[in-house]
């Protein structure tokens, strides 16, 4: 192969990996983009209601604390699996898609979605609206709990860098928990447990998952799992919540009101960029690398409090949603957390390399 080939193939090289670390980069800012709208969402319209002292429903302490983080994010997924459903239609691939269902790696999806869909996806809501945007750098502790979950379930290593960047996104995690304690108090506390339930779930599925992705084009694989996450959500966990509030609210009667309510054009902004942000990470990994696609999405652990406070905060006038100084300075420390457990060592970014 002579130079001037060579030199072609570099370049080709280089811009492909651009692109596939802009596309992860934009897997964090879409996802930060659906946790704020979607908590917006949460606080307008008949969520208002619901979540006021004196609202129109009688609802246990229970009820506000996780069947409404389940319906809202039962609303979201289902909205995002027909946005991904639309955009396999434009792509031709609705029947790629119900032939992938019925296949080994296509049900690893379908059980990856149920992890992280019904179950993480809720314990995630549920910690935003009681915790705020602090609790957001305690679910990115996925990226190490996946890891940890890699080495003792798969046997895979983990290098001096990958022990150390989770050593250290658990320090951030802490730092950024330690100094919300105080003004927060139990909220905080519950909001932090559901965010690390969510990050074991989320952990699980990131580990899992890699098996199902490496054999269905990402585009099939998302839209597997927001439908199954929705349809879970929707006719599994809510009605199962509801049987074990024991009030004899109704999961469905919910979701209706919620579905009809002005709201819902939140949801379908925040059902949209969800689709989209773990479409963008999925295609991002596979272009530049599992660990810098990682640690690109990881970045949500700023953008989610950054546009949470954008939407809600700034435009939406609600108090309560700004980091303080360290908690913004920690999140933004956690993201090279996160890129060490991808095994990046963040010195070569020091290194003069070498033509």
């Amino acid at each position: 192969m002579n130079s001037n080939a060579i030199a072609a193939k570099q370049k080709a090289d280089s811009a492909f990996l651009k692109k596939g670390v802009f596309i992860a980069i934009m897997s964090g800012i879409t996802y930060g983009l659906y946790s704020g709208f979607l908590t917006y969402g949460m606080g307008v319209g008949i969520w208002a209601d619901w979540y006021s002292e004196t609202p129109s429903i009688a609802f246990s302490g229970f009820a506000i604390t996780y069947i409404l983080a389940s319906l809202g994010s039962a609303l979201n997924d289902s909205i995002s699996g027909i946005w991904m459903l639309i955009k396999c239609g434009i792509l031709g691939e609705l029947g790629d898609w119900v032939r992938c269902l019925k296949t080994k790696p296509g049900l690893v999806m379908i059980i990856c979605a149920l992890i992280g869909g019904p179950i993480a996806s809720t314990c995630y809501v549920a910690a935003l609206q009681t915790g705020g945007s602090i609790i957001v750098p305690f679910a990115a502790l996925n990226a190490a709990i996946g890891a940890l979950i890699g080495h003792f379930v798969f046997k895979q290593k983990l290098s001096p860098i990958m022990v150390a960047g989770i050593i250290l996104c658990l320090i951030c995690a802490a730092v950024i928990g330690g100094t919300s304690f105080d003004g927060l108090g139990g909220p905080a506390m519950l909001g932090i447990g559901l965010a690390l339930v969510c990050a074991l779930g989320w952990g699980i599925e990131s580990s899992v998952a890699g098996f199902g992705t490496t054999l269905i084009d990402y585009n099939i694989g998302i839209t597997i799992r927001q439908v199954t996450s929705g349809i879970g959500n929707t006719i599994i966990l809510l009605p199962l919540l509801c049987l074990i509030d024991g009030s004899g609210l109704n999961g469905f009667s919910l979701f209706g009101n919620a579905l009809l309510d002005s709201s819902v054009i939140f949801f379908v902004i925040s059902g949209l960029f969800a689709g989209l942000s773990y479409g963008f990470w999925y295609k991002g990994a596979s272009m530049c690398g599992a660990a810098l696609g990682m640690t690109c999405n990881g970045a949500y652990a700023f953008w989610s409090p950054f546009f949470i406070w954008i939407v809600c905060g700034v435009f939406g006038g609600w108090e309560g949603y700004a980091l303080t100084p360290i908690q913004w300075i920690a999140a933004a420390v956690m993201i090279i957390g996160i890129a060490m457990v991808g095994d990046i060592n963040p010195l070569n970014a020091f290194k003069k390399k070498e033509a």
